[in-house]
């Protein structure tokens, strides 16, 4: 690899890019010139080559002091605090004036003598003196998004100040308020009455089982928008956008449009729509397009009742969309989709641009997409309200990318950075690293605008979700970004402003009475842990990536946090506990003869490993079959101070098969899988229903015994 320059090396860390890291397995990795120039370009830099390294980091140090405020200013449990302000020194021995807008429309304003302010440091930019200094802000500022206007003669200059909590929203009761629930993607989960997966109704139905039962949280995959034609694209990882659901979940049967519309309930009623969905119901796997196609025939016949004539109904929609500035643009998006049937790179000068006119649209298909956004709110809505009655309630996934040719990227391209992938370096799962196929958000284009984009997706989830999973915490730190048509084991860290993040993450959260969990799986910064702690963002445990074969195989688990055996980019527990995994990672090239030899062995040294410390602690009798160990983690993740234990359903009944093998796209049928068992099957399954009976009890108090295994077998081995 060719050496990185002295000044390519200042450059990438004046832009936070890192130069060199640690992989999981604690080896320096260096990033190539040309990786650290293709990423500079994309941030910004006004580079060619290394060559240019100096004249940049030059430029850089130029536009940052001719800049008289950062663009963005956090401050902590409204105490007071100071903003770096940089002027020409002329103008040192004038005054400054501020005004404090909140987002209400309410001021504060003030004036200070600049001669008299603290001062760091200065220097001199094309033959000018500038001055830093730390103008004092008036506090305590109430919790929310400030905007703060200067003037210090000829100079003005705009600042968005956060006063966030230190910590995010922690329901009453803090960590003691524990509760339990379960997970399965909304897709898999199926019944007798919905049309081939799950919809918002089957979810609600999970919900009372589980609050049945004495549990408070169901948790799911992303429910948001999706491509399901043309292109289609069902990863719940890849949406079409972040800021609206996804009207595959949608039961078009509790649409109020139902009951004056007389041709959705002809279309509802004929053999061959009822022939069309038993056959879906038939299908091991979701048939993502045929069922969206199927459900859009009724729903645009709802949609052009709606539109038909004036009703209060009508003007219900119409005030949702006025509430909603986004929602009119995107359907449009998705009408301009439709008609030319291609990704928007493709879309011709003005379209691509962002401009939509009037004739670029089927006006139908512009009302369809208004319209079935406002019913997935109107239900989720609905499904939202009853599950906070329960406990947490609704356990919702906030994903990390948006698919690149999505409603979001055309819409806020200035917010991504186009030309990279986000993804992962090599590991030991993945010797080759990993391309996630998704543009990483622009660190320095979010700053500029305040964050904005970022906080519109959060409100549209926190809206509706008692906690949020935060998809790759991490990369609120930092992100690994793979420039196009390089390796994955090419690319670099890049770092973002994590207390400015975690300050938006916090505002929304208080707000919305929502309680955040992060994903810090993988390779985790040192710094990412004390973050998380300081702002009290609940870690995420997993039984099947801490356990380990020597020692103790299983560590205390941090307070706070939910637990859980794996999480649906694992392998169920069965098939971990069989090895099931091994041999498929090594069908797929993922593992060499001799690497699946090494992990079979470390396999069944974890076994052993796991079994002993079960039977140890007391969670363990007899053999060390697979629903004893299975029942003996679940105890003891009910004795940990989880805020939260997940069982999946899928482990109780012993499923094999998993939701998602990470790394493949063609190779495995990733996210279509329905649950080998109906809602009403497995409600009656004594291998599910004594367990989750016995886990609630173990969640309430200390000395329960485990449940009768014998009793809660769900057909497998050992």
């Amino acid at each position: 690899m060719a050496t990185v320059s002295l000044a390519l090396t200042e450059l990438a860390r004046a832009y936070g890019v890192e130069t060199v890291y640690r992989d999981a397995l604690g080896e320096e990795r260096h990033a190539s010139p040309e990786t650290l120039v293709r990423i500079l370009q994309v941030l910004g830099a006004p580079i060619q080559g290394p060559d240019d390294a100096d004249a940049a980091l030059r430029d850089l140090g130029e536009q940052t002091w001719r800049r008289p405020v950062e663009p963005v200013h956090v401050t902590w449990d409204g105490r007071p605090s100071q903003v770096a302000l940089r002027l020409p020194a002329w103008q040192m021995t004038g005054r400054v004036s501020f005004t404090l807008e909140d987002e209400v429309g309410e001021r504060r304003t003030g004036t200070a003598d600049l001669a008299t302010l603290p001062r760091s440091e200065s220097a001199t930019v094309g033959g000018v003196e500038y001055v830093a200094c730390r103008l004092p802000l008036p506090g305590p500022l109430p919790v929310g998004r400030h905007r703060l206007t200067l003037q210090a003669g000829g100079t003005s200059a705009e600042c968005l100040v956060l006063s966030a909590p230190t910590r995010t929203y922690t329901p009453p009761g803090g960590d003691q308020a524990r509760s339990w629930g379960v997970f399965l993607p909304l897709y898999a989960l199926h019944s007798e009455r919905s049309w081939g997966a799950g919809d918002f109704t089957d979810l609600q139905a999970l919900l009372d089982w589980v609050h049945g039962l004495g549990g408070g949280v169901v948790a799911t995959l992303p429910l948001l928008a999706a491509f399901l034609d043309e292109p289609c694209e069902p990863g719940p990882y890849s949406p079409a956008s972040r800021l609206f659901w996804n009207e595959l979940y949608l039961d078009v049967t509790k649409a109020p449009e139902l009951a004056i519309c007389p041709a959705a309930r002809a279309l509802l009623g004929s053999a061959d729509f009822r022939r069309e969905i038993d056959a879906l119901r038939g299908t091991p796997f979701v048939e993502h397009r045929a069922l969206m196609a199927l459900k859009r025939r009724v729903l645009e016949e709802l949609a052009r009742s709606l539109f038909a004539q004036p009703s209060a109904r009508l003007d219900a929609l119409r005030r949702y969309v006025a509430g909603h500035p986004h929602l009119e643009s995107y359907a449009r998006f998705r009408a301009v989709v439709e008609r030319r049937r291609q990704t928007w790179p493709l879309w011709p000068g003005p379209l691509s641009d962002g401009v939509i006119g009037g004739g670029d649209f089927d006006e139908e298909a512009r009302n369809y997409h208004l319209y079935v956004q406002w019913l997935c709110d109107e239900q989720l809505s609905a499904l939202a309200d009853q599950a906070s009655r329960y406990g947490p309630g609704l356990y919702l996934d906030f994903p990390l990318g948006v698919n690149t040719d999505s409603y979001d990227v055309w819409r806020e391209r200035r917010a991504f950075a186009l030309g990279m992938s986000g993804g992962a370096p090599p590991d030991p799962f993945f010797s080759k690293g990993q391309n996630w196929g998704f543009p990483p958000l622009h660190p320095q284009a979010l700053r500029e605008q305040g964050y904005r984009y970022l906080t519109d997706c959060l409100r549209h989830h926190m809206r509706r979700a008692g906690v949020l999973r935060i998809d790759h915490l991490m990369g609120l730190h930092r992100l690994y970004w793979v420039p196009h048509g390089m390796e994955a084991r090419e690319g670099a860290y890049v770092r973002y402003r994590p207390e400015e993040l975690y300050a938006v993450f916090s505002i929304e959260s208080h707000r919305h009475r929502t309680v955040l969990v992060g994903e810090d799986l993988g390779t985790v910064p040192p710094e990412v842990h004390p973050a998380m702690e300081r702002h009290r963002v609940g870690r995420m445990y997993v039984v099947q990536y801490e356990a380990k074969p020597e020692g103790q195989p299983l560590p205390p688990v941090p307070a706070g946090s939910v637990s859980s055996l794996n999480t649906h980019d694992m392998p169920t527990f069965a098939a971990f506990w069989r090895g099931l995994d091994v041999p498929d990672r090594q069908n797929l090239g993922l593992l060499d003869e001799a690497g699946a030899r090494e992990e079979l062995a470390r396999r069944q040294k974890v076994r052993h490993a796991l079994a002993a410390f079960l039977w140890k602690r007391g969670l363990l009798h007899g053999e060390a079959g697979l629903e004893a160990v299975l029942a003996g983690c679940l105890a003891y993740l009910a004795t940990q101070p989880s805020r939260i234990v997940l069982a999946s359903l899928e482990d109780l009944w012993q499923e094999t098969q998993p939701q998602n093998t990470p790394g493949t796209w063609k190779e495995r049928p990733n996210w279509k899988r329905k649950a080998r068992y109906s809602l009403e099957e497995f409600r009656q399954m004594p291998a599910v229903v004594e367990q989750l009976r016995w886990l609630d009890e173990a969640m309430k108090g200390p000395g329960v015994p485990l449940p009768a295994l014998a009793e809660c077998r769900a057909g497998g081995g050992k």
